[in-house]
């Protein structure tokens, strides 16, 4: 199981992006979310193309975006990387109907974990009950001559029990017995730091929640996971590194809405969000370093700018994406993938009813 890299989408990379066509959706006046009139104006379009697009293995997504000018676009993500990608941007249309078309080079949108480096106050093992937005994982998150890990995103409540939430990719993607001869089961330790961040050796870590397996991917639509709590382990207020304890609501994303994360490696980081309604092909392996690998095609995610991968990078799959303000931010999206350019979350919504859980907060 990787610790979790970050791919992004929406945003000029290597001096390329190609605004086409005069033709444009101008956005009348309020708050760019999915509701939007001009947003719902992009969807439609987007509904009706992104299958027969996605069709071609160079075009790795969709997504609503606006210009520089505040204009409602429709991005289309292509692979840089592959050899028909400029026969590809050629073909693609310069508008549909009304609205403009922007194609993005990105690189290939992956979930992987398990880069060595991260802030120290991120990595380090903490005295008891933890702060989340701290490296660690599945207890035995190794194979294949590598350990993995991710990040402890946060804290989420069904019923009367407090879970951490992370990644599926981050607890429980090891389905085959591969090359550690072991698959990830209820009950299994999750750890503080990941072994990624103590030499591979589980004995440098301690154990905060036991796993408890929601087998998430790969059909549902949200890439999730949780651990039980193991009493006086965790800060029963949900308290995050560099954050603090965040609202018990909920926000729904809109494109421009500043956003924060705290996680393992880039530690606490801002950006923007730049993409709605995204349909994005992510690969998977199925253990660490290797093993099985499968794509998953997700649909509505969150799109966040992510240049240089100064956002979101390895190792920080799993961490909350809430709004940027002081005080008790309300969650938007659970980050799990992305590129260079962009990177990608599940709305929170989305995550929290496919758990039947709730968000510990104010």
């Amino acid at each position: 199981m990787p610790i979790s890299i970050f791919l992004r989408l929406g945003k000029l990379i290597a001096g390329f992006v190609f605004m086409i066509s005069p033709l444009a959706l101008a956005l009348p006046p309020g708050l760019l979310d999915n509701n939007h009139p001009a947003v719902q104006a992009v969807i439609a379009v987007q509904k009706s193309v992104t299958d027969t697009w996605m069709q071609q293995p160079e075009v790795l997504g969709t997504a609503v975006s606006a210009n520089e000018s505040g204009t409602a676009v429709l991005a289309v993500y292509v692979d840089r990387d592959a050899a028909k990608a400029g026969d590809v941007i050629r073909d693609l249309p310069k508008n549909v109907g009304e609205i403009d078309v922007q194609v993005h080079l990105t690189d290939k949108f992956r979930s992987m974990r398990g880069n060595p480096h991260g802030g120290s106050s991120h990595t380090a093992l903490q005295t008891p009950p933890i702060q989340l937005g701290t490296s660690g994982g599945w207890s035995k998150d190794l194979a294949n001559g590598y350990c993995c890990g991710g990040t402890l995103g946060s804290l989420v409540q069904i019923g009367s029990t407090q879970y951490i939430l992370s990644n599926y990719h981050v607890f429980e993607s090891d389905i085959v017995p591969g090359g550690n001869n072991t698959v990830a089961t209820t009950g299994d330790p999750i750890i503080q730091p990941g072994l990624i961040d103590v030499n591979c050796n589980v004995n440098g870590a301690q154990t905060v929640a036991t796993l408890v397996k929601k087998s998430s991917l790969p059909n549902s639509n949200v890439d999730c996971s949780i651990g039980k709590v193991v009493a006086g382990k965790v800060a029963s207020n949900g308290s995050i590194l560099e954050i603090g304890t965040i609202s018990k609501s909920t926000l729904g994303a809109s494109i421009g809405q500043a956003v924060k994360k705290s996680g393992r490696t880039t530690g606490l980081s801002r950006n923007s969000i730049v993409g709605l309604n995204a349909t994005i092909r992510v690969a998977y392996d199925n253990e660490c370093a290797g093993g099985a690998a499968f794509t998953k095609t997700f649909t509505g995610q969150i799109v966040v700018g992510n240049s240089g991968s100064k956002f979101l990078n390895s190792g920080d799959s799993g961490s909350l994406m809430v709004e940027d303000v002081a005080t008790n931010p309300r969650a938007i999206g659970l980050l799990y993938a992305g590129s260079s350019t962009d990177a990608i979350a599940n709305p929170i919504n989305q995550v929290l009813s496919f758990l039947g859980a709730t968000m510990v907060g104010q």
